[in-house]
């Protein structure tokens, strides 16, 4: 006899089914979370690695865009108006540092935030390069080496700074140059400070995007070491046309020197403290000497 038991379906047959789909449910659920947990490794990866080549040499044009290179066009564009002055180059001036407001403290606060607002290219920069996985130190920006990098900044800045001033009396002279004033703060106790802190911040500036990232990207874009020592004399000569053209071939040459010194040493260090250096006695001793020597125009 057949029971009722041996014909029906087996029980528990529509629950193994559910328990199947449960189980490929939870599969599939682990499998998105596994998914996601690589997607996001991926992706955590992906801000630690060099972006291609095409999205680099955005990202540089960028960078210059906002900056130094930005500089170099109103630097030419400056040139060009002095040159169709009804006047020669050598009767006109070219003012670096001078007063913005004649209420003394408010143009201190003026002149501190001036140069903390300029320092900010440099924040853009250590942050693209942070996202690519390169601390400061690859640009030899740290203080490992704080003595070597003051002796070798400071004969730096003594053979540079005088080859540039005997470079800019003669371009003046030969009146390829502008009358260039380093500086018309009044004085008060914190111009001499503002004119250190702006000599720091030409360093910093133009040595960390000049010498240390633009020289670093450019290697990473497949040029030849002596070609992007060039391009990067180029443009840090060109953001200094609005002196004329002595500036011009002063800063080339300058930017050759540093970038066969950056090649050598791998340090950025000691190069910023040897243009802040140049700046510093540029801007202090014309403080000091304006009007009561007769070499300096």
């Amino acid at each position: 006899m057949v029971t009722a038991g041996d014909d029906a379906q087996p029980p528990g047959a529509e629950p193994d089914d559910a328990q199947s789909g449960d189980a490929r449910s939870g599969d599939a659920r682990s499998d998105d979370a596994r998914s996601d947990d690589a997607r996001a490794a991926d992706a955590a990866r992906g801000t630690l690695s060099l972006p291609p080549p095409k999205y680099l040499r955005w990202e540089i044009i960028a960078v210059f865009a906002i900056s130094l290179g930005a500089s170099g066009v109103n630097a030419l564009l400056s040139l060009i108006g002095s040159l169709l002055a009804r006047q020669s180059l050598s009767s006109q001036h070219a003012l670096l540092i001078g007063s913005q407001s004649p209420n003394h403290w408010f143009d201190l606060v003026l002149q501190l935030v001036g140069i903390a607002e300029a320092l900010t290219p440099v924040l853009l920069v250590l942050y693209l390069m942070a996202r690519s996985g390169e601390p400061p130190s690859v640009l030899g920006l740290d203080a490992s080496q704080p003595g070597r990098d003051l002796a070798r900044g400071a004969v730096v800045a003594a053979i540079i700074g005088g080859a540039g001033l005997g470079l800019y009396i003669a371009a003046f002279n030969l009146g390829i140059s502008l009358n260039v004033v380093p500086e018309s703060l009044p004085n008060v106790w914190w111009r001499i400070p503002v004119l250190l802190l702006s000599a720091a911040h030409d360093g910093i500036l133009e040595e960390i995007l000049v010498i240390g990232y633009l020289l670093r990207r450019l290697g990473q874009l497949g040029w030849t070491p002596w070609r992007a020592i060039v391009a990067a004399a180029i443009l840090r000569g060109s953001y200094h046309l609005y002196q004329g053209f002595g500036a011009f071939l002063g800063n080339f040459v300058m930017g050759i020197i540093f970038g066969a010194l950056y090649r050598r040493w791998g340090r950025v260090t000691p190069l910023i403290i040897a243009h802040a250096l140049i700046d510093a006695v540029t801007f202090v001793g014309y403080a000091a000497l304006v009007g009561k020597v007769s070499w300096l125009p």
